[in-house]
Parts: structure tokens; C-alpha cells; sequence
């Protein structure tokens, strides 16, 4: 069976490999008969030939046509024959497939009545073995599925702690976003309160260089100019020698928050060109109001304008670098808190020498005083010394008026002979050998010029 059918295929792929190679050389010739040129041509001959007397052209025509005609019978006859045949093959296939699909169905049918049996057989002799076997790895499984239970209820509970742990950042965040709204919406709707917060970041840089208000700094302190009028700087900085330094805060923000949320690089520059001419107009009017000549202001002839905002200050610093020179120019010293660190800290470091120096002058006095009480009991000492020299030389001189031969002792010596009621022993005296140091002190106590002279 399958032999024949192997016959009959290689047979049907030889009649069509035949019936193609004829069918193309007919399609070849037919379709180079029949193309519009060619007809064309033809027709166009005939005219020609009748109307020039070619009769051997014309012929030419007719049996070309003629050849056409019989190439179109056996063209239609050898599609019919392949039909026939190709329809005969098919038949075979057909055929060949049936019988392929019933072998295939008997082949599985026992194939699985084998693989039944085995089966059977095998389940039968080895499940004793197997579940001996198994078991431990059964054991394993279920330890290893317990584990992974509990490690999953473990991590859904810390997700679950997690999520509320982040939802509660998220919370914060937009209660953090929403102030920060507030305080920008605050900011650039209200002058006033853009001023005072102006004032709290200018205040807060002053506190982080170390200086105390009320000793180093005065907040809002009140003067008048020539004219009377009343001038309220921001700060006043104390410098050491009753100096000052004059710092007034300006914020610029509405030109620059526009400049931050431009859409097109046009907006922004146009933004940033606002912000600029904003901070002039602000360097102009703290120019005008002149704090630094104002009476009881011992300031240097500039002012320091601060912009707290110091991507502010470095985007107007960055579109005009003519923008410092302009304030010099007036008088004033554009900074933002990194540059006004430095001058603060310098302040301070002034104030510490300045505090050193007074405590070194303290010091001095305080020494002074100290020498000075030395050497006024160093000059008591020294007539105290000279007062016992004396009083030692005027009690040996008694001594020995009382005490010798010929003195008071001696002469009233025999009333104790003569007398019952002299009693009592006199005592020996004896003249005191004092040696006192009193020119040492000499070295404490300054000579007066008198007093030297008279020495």
C-alpha cells in the first residue's frame, strides 16, 4: 500500500512537472501572439499590404493567426488533460490520507493499551517504594510551604504597615506642598509679608554668624534725616569703636517665579529681564533713602541690600553682569545669604577681638591696682620697720638706764634688805639685738626723691 502510493505521487509530481513546463512554453508563445502590439502590428501590416499590394504580407498574417488559433486548441486540451490528472491525484491523496489516519488510530490504540498495562504493573510493584521514597521530600515541601505562608503574611502585613507609613509621608508632602502654596501665593500678593519674611531669613543669617540682638544688631531701629523724616532700616549691625553697618532686605519674587514656570525659553528670558529691572528699582530707592548718612549712624558711605532668595540673586547676577557695578555705582552692595556669611562671621571675629582687647585692658587695670596695694603695704611695712628700729633702740637705752650698776635696779636693790614687804624677784633685763631687714623693701616701694635725699 504504501509502495503504490509512493508510485502513484512520484507519477502525479512527473505529469505536472510535464503539464507546467508545456503549459509555460504555450503561455510563452500565446501571450507574445497576443499583446496589443502585436495585434497592432498585425493590423497595421494588413493596412500596409492592402493598401501597397503586399499580398505575401498578408499571408504572413493569416498564418500567423492560423497558428495562434491551433496553439489556443491545444492550449484548452492540455488544460483539460491536467485537470483529469490533477483530479486523479487528489483522488490518490485523499486516499493515501484515509489510510494514513486509520494506521495512525490502530497504532495509538496499541500503543495505549500498552502503556496501560506497564502502567498498571509498575504503579502496582512500586508504590511502596515510591511513597518510602517521597515521604521526606513531602516533608520538606510541606516545612518549605508552611515557610513561604508565613513569610507572606509577614510581607503583607509589612506592606501593609509600609502603605500607611507612605501614605502618611504623602499626607505630610501635600500638607507641606499646600503650605508652601500658601506661603508663595502669601508672597506674592502681599508686599508686607514678603518684607517681614525678608526680615525673618536677614535676622536668621545674622543669628547663624553668632550675633545677639540687642548687643551686636538692632531689628527696625528708628531715625530721622535732615529733613525729618522718619527712616526705619532693617538691621543695624554694631561694630566695635561705635561703628555701624546698615543691611536692608528686598525680595524679588513674582518676576522670578514667572521666569521658573515659563514655558518657552522667549517667556523666560522675557521674565528674567523683569526680575532684573525690578532689583534695580529696588537698588535705586534703598539709594535714595541714603541710611548711611543718616545722624547717629557711623556707617560706611554703602549699604548692603540682601535677597534671600539666592537662586534669586544668582539668575539676576547671571542675566546682568552689569547689576553689581550698578549698585556700587549707588552705593550699594548687593549680597545674598553665601556672600553675606563671610562679612557676618568677620563681624563677629571683630566683636571677639574687641571683647579680648577690653579684657586685656581690664587685665592691665586690674594689675595696676594689684602693684599699687603691693606697694602701699610694702611702704607700711617699711615705716613700720623703721618705727620698731626705733622703738628697739629706745628700749635698750631704758634697759640699760633700769638694768645696770649704776641704774635704777642697782640703786633700789638694798630696799629688799631692808624692807619685809619686798618680795618679789626682779626680773633680768637684757638689751634686744634686733636685726631688721628694712632696706629690703627698699626693692618694692619706689624712692621719693625727698626721701632719697635725705638718705
Amino acid at each position: 500500500m504504501p509502495s503504490s502510493a509512493r508510485r502513484v505521487g512520484e507519477l502525479a509530481r512527473e505529469l505536472t512537472a510535464c503539464a507546467k513546463i508545456r503549459l509555460s512554453t504555450l503561455a510563452a508563445s500565446i501571450v507574445s501572439l497576443m499583446t496589443p502590439e502585436s495585434w497592432m502590428l498585425a493590423i497595421l501590416c494588413v493596412i500596409v499590404g492592402v493598401c501597397l499590394g503586399g499580398w505575401p504580407a498578408f499571408r504572413r498574417a493569416e498564418r500567423l493567426r492560423a497558428q495562434r488559433d491551433a496553439l489556443d486548441q491545444e492550449l484548452v486540451r492540455l488544460r483539460i488533460t491536467h485537470e483529469e490528472k490533477l483530479a486523479s491525484i487528489q483522488a490518490l491523496q485523499q486516499t493515501f490520507e484515509q489510510s494514513r489516519a486509520a494506521m495512525r488510530t490502530e497504532f495509538q490504540s496499541l500503543a495505549s493499551q500498552v502503556l496501560e498495562e506497564k502502567s498498571r504493573v509498575f504503579s502496582q510493584s512500586s508504590q511502596t517504594s515510591l511513597d518510602t521514597l517521597l515521604q521526606p521530600f513531602r516533608d520538606q515541601i510541606e516545612s518549605f510551604r508552611r515557610r513561604v505562608n508565613e513569610v507572606h503574611d509577614a510581607s503583607v502585613h509589612g506592606q501593609a504597615r509600609l502603605g500607611a507609613e507612605i501614605r502618611q509621608v504623602l499626607d505630610v508632602g501635600l500638607k507641606m506642598g499646600a503650605q508652601a502654596d500658601n506661603l508663595a501665593t502669601a508672597l506674592k500678593g502681599d508686599k508686607k509679608t514678603t518684607g517681614i519674611w525678608g526680615e525673618v531669613q536677614l535676622e536668621r543669617s545674622l543669628q547663624l554668624a553668632g550675633l545677639v540682638e540687642g548687643a551686636h544688631y538692632q531689628a527696625q531701629a528708628s531715625f530721622r534725616d535732615e529733613s525729618g523724616n522718619r527712616r526705619l532700616p532693617d538691621f543695624i549691625v554694631n561694630l566695635p569703636d561705635d561703628k555701624h553697618l546698615v543691611i536692608d532686605s528686598k525680595v524679588s519674587l513674582v518676576d522670578y517665579a514667572r521666569s521658573v514656570d515659563a514655558a518657552t525659553p522667549a517667556e523666560r528670558e522675557a521674565a528674567l529681564a523683569s526680575h532684573v529691572q525690578a532689583v534695580r528699582r529696588h537698588m535705586d530707592e534703598l539709594s535714595r533713602k541714603d541710611y548711611s548718612s543718616l545722624p547717629g549712624i557711623k556707617s560706611p558711605s554703602f549699604v548692603l541690600m540682601f535677597m534671600p532668595i539666592e537662586p534669586a540673586y544668582i539668575e539676576a547676577m547671571r542675566d546682568d553682569p552689569g547689576l553689581f557695578d550698578h549698585g556700587c555705582q549707588h552705593n550699594i552692595i548687593l549680597v545674598s545669604h553665601t556672600t553675606l556669611m563671610p562679612i557676618l562671621r568677620t563681624v563677629a571675629n571683630l566683636w571677639m577681638v574687641a571683647r579680648g582687647n577690653e579684657q586685656a585692658r581690664a587685665l592691665s587695670d586690674m594689675a595696676g591696682h594689684l602693684y599699687n596695694q603691693v606697694a602701699m603695704v610694702a611702704e607700711r611695712l617699711q615705716k613700720l620697720g623703721g618705727t620698731l628700729q626705733t622703738v628697739s633702740t629706745q628700749y635698750n637705752s631704758v634697759v640699760t638706764a633700769v638694768a645696770g650698776q649704776q641704774g635704777l635696779s642697782g640703786k633700789v636693790s638694798r630696799f629688799s634688805e631692808l624692807s619685809a614687804k619686798a618680795n618679789k624677784a626682779m626680773p633680768a633685763l637684757a638689751p634686744l639685738h634686733v636685726d631688721l631687714e628694712v632696706h629690703r623693701l627698699s626693692d618694692v616701694v619706689p624712692v621719693k626723691d625727698g626721701e632719697s635725699d635725705t638718705q
